[in-house]
């Protein structure tokens, strides 16, 4: 009779002996966008800590040349609109050519907007996908091409509380994430195959300057998103920097498909 351990599959490449440090992405390249500012800015400083070299995009160069100095020679920039879909596939061409393969790609630019949602035009909704649906799989497609080809890669999608419970005056913000989070489960399952992993990240409230004014204009929101965080304290952007780091090592190279709520227990709190 077979032992049961002839029963297991044969160990994949994988399950090579681990590296000394599982958490190091040195050698890796990684592409972050909206990385001038925010959580963006701590994302790419995290991946560069960690080793990785970084590609970061956005809309205004000034602020990206002004990153670019905070975080270092390993980091590097390039201006560009996501929202504009025609040339994101130029983008990772070019990417590639300049700087060599990409390893991790972390879809972080988006937009939001506060408005009930009977006042929410058509136009509005539309805009808010794009940016936060549309770009995400055409950027998500023109790196996961290359990546599959490879058998190699991590792609990141930064998600939100949101899409886990219902937060009003952000309805389309809200159907934007809730795609993601699906789009997330069906690129995992295509690509793990070809050792693509795919996952989101979902921040909980994060203490950054546009939040903060945001609850300063607004104390009662405030207030009521402290009652619900058991940890009784806004998070940090490196707080997502760090998970971003975990998720695109070897330490997580058994998780794909997954949403990591970084929210101090906000999504489980009452």
């Amino acid at each position: 009779m077979a032992s049961p351990d002839s029963l297991l599959p044969a160990a994949h490449p994988q399950t090579a002996p681990a590296s000394a440090n599982p958490f190091s992405l040195a050698g890796k390249l990684a592409l972050v966008t909206g990385g001038g500012t925010g959580i963006g800015l701590e994302i790419a400083r995290c991946l560069s800590v960690a080793g990785a070299a970084v590609v970061i995009t956005g809309r205004r160069e000034a602020v990206l040349q002004e990153a670019v100095a905070d975080l270092g020679n390993s980091v590097h920039y390039l201006t560009n609109d996501v929202g504009d879909l025609a040339g994101l596939e130029e983008l990772v061409a070019h990417i590639e050519t300049t700087f060599g393969p990409l390893d991790i790609l972390v879809n972080n630019a988006g937009i939001n907007m506060k408005k009930p949602a009977l006042e929410v035009t058509d136009e509005d909704f539309s805009r808010i996908l794009h940016t936060n649906l549309n770009a995400v799989f055409a950027l998500t497609r023109a790196c996961a091409r290359r990546m599959v080809a490879r058998k190699s890669g991590v792609i990141l999608m930064i998600s939100s509380m949101a899409a886990y419970y219902g937060i009003d005056r952000v309805v389309a913000y809200a159907a934007s994430k809730s795609a993601v989070e699906g789009m997330v489960k069906v690129l995992a399952s295509e690509f793990s195959k070809d050792n693509v992993r795919i996952n989101a990240i979902a921040p909980g409230f994060i203490e950054t300057e546009m939040s903060r004014t945001a609850m300063n204009s607004d104390p009662e929101r405030r207030d009521r998103a402290m009652r619900r965080t058991p940890m009784g304290r806004f998070g940090q952007p490196q707080d997502i920097g760090h998970a971003a780091v975990f998720l695109a090592s070897e330490a997580a190279r058994y998780i794909t498909g997954a949403s990591l709520p970084v929210d101090g227990g906000n999504s489980i709190g009452f």
